[in-house]
């Protein structure tokens, strides 16, 4: 006849001390008692030697974006590229991947940089770390990036402040500081692309201002009418009778330029667009009035019902 299997006996408390459960029994049966051992973990002091180098390596860091743009600034000045490139913009992207707007940018941030280190002193070594901290103070004069860069900091805690920061600054700043919009009608300025993705290519072109309001202007190119901030304007402080033979350079270029040009004819005129003297040289003013010639030979020819072909 089979036994009936024997019941396992419930451990009493006679059992000795010696027969203590696993740590994990004990968690289970009570987590409320569990104690959790922690090891004490030794941090040493930095040696006067190690803390100089640390300062020597963050500095480095903080100053990548300012010795990036410092180096492209001597690059561009000394026209070291040209060995292997026409232009700077073709160098800076074929060599470092850069677009002609990322060079400028790094560019224009070392100068702010620069005027930064010079004036901050009482900041210590609180100074910008990256370009886009930097790129909202290029617009302003260097007194006024020394004080949005102190007021930054302030609103930081002390601290290295993020672009958000500095660019509200800046922007109380210029509220405060607006000054009225002094140019006139029919003046000649210059655009200053900057930090505008609005005004891409248009860097450096100059107009006639055909429209004043409160804070911008409207501008007639070369190509076209751009409404811009008086921040993105630069005045030729042209005599009036200058301002009246640019206008008349700029009917002229407007007339003939198209974009079913050739290439090289395009770029004639583009070039034109970007003068910065207030006449046209004796072969700039045969090449203008050669394509005027041709273009009023087509328009005589298509009102005679007589197509011509390019």
């Amino acid at each position: 006849m089979n036994k009936p299997p024997r019941k396992r006996k419930k451990a009493t408390s006679a059992a000795s001390s010696d027969d203590t459960p696993p740590d994990d029994q004990d968690l289970e049966e009570n987590p409320a008692t569990a104690t959790i051992t922690v090891s004490a973990v030794e941090v040493t002091e930095l040696t006067q030697e190690e803390q100089s180098d640390r300062l020597h390596l963050e500095r480095k860091v903080e100053r990548a974006f300012f010795e990036a743009g410092k180096a492209l600034t001597e690059l561009r000045d000394r026209r070291l590229y040209r060995s292997t490139h026409k232009t700077f913009e073709e160098y800076c992207r074929e060599r470092f991947g850069h677009s002609r707007r990322q060079s400028y940018l790094l560019m224009d941030a070392a100068v702010v940089f620069d005027n930064l280190m010079e004036k901050c002193d009482p900041l210590d070594h609180i100074l910008p770390t990256n370009e886009r901290q930097v790129r909202p103070m290029t617009k302003l004069e260097p007194h006024q990036q020394q004080e949005v860069w102190v007021k930054a900091v302030e609103q930081s805690g002390g601290k290295v402040p993020p672009a958000r920061i500095v660019k509200n600054v800046v922007q109380q700043i210029m509220e405060r500081t607006q000054v009225p919009n002094t140019y006139q009608i029919g003046e000649v300025c210059q655009i200053l692309a900057k930090d505008n993705p609005e005004l891409r290519g248009k860097g450096g072109c100059w107009g006639i201002v055909n429209h004043v309001g409160e804070f911008s202007c409207t501008v007639k190119t070369w190509d076209s009418e751009y409404t811009v901030g008086l921040q993105y304007l630069k005045s030729f402080n042209y005599l009036p009778a200058e301002c009246e033979q640019m206008r008349v350079i700029c009917d002229r270029i407007n007339r003939v330029y198209s974009g079913g040009l050739e290439e090289s004819v395009q770029k004639f005129l583009e070039s034109l667009g970007k003068l910065n003297r207030a006449y046209l040289t004796d072969l700039e003013e045969k090449v203008l009035s050669l394509l005027e010639s041709e273009i009023t030979h087509k328009e005589a020819w298509g009102k005679a019902g007589i197509y011509v072909s390019d």
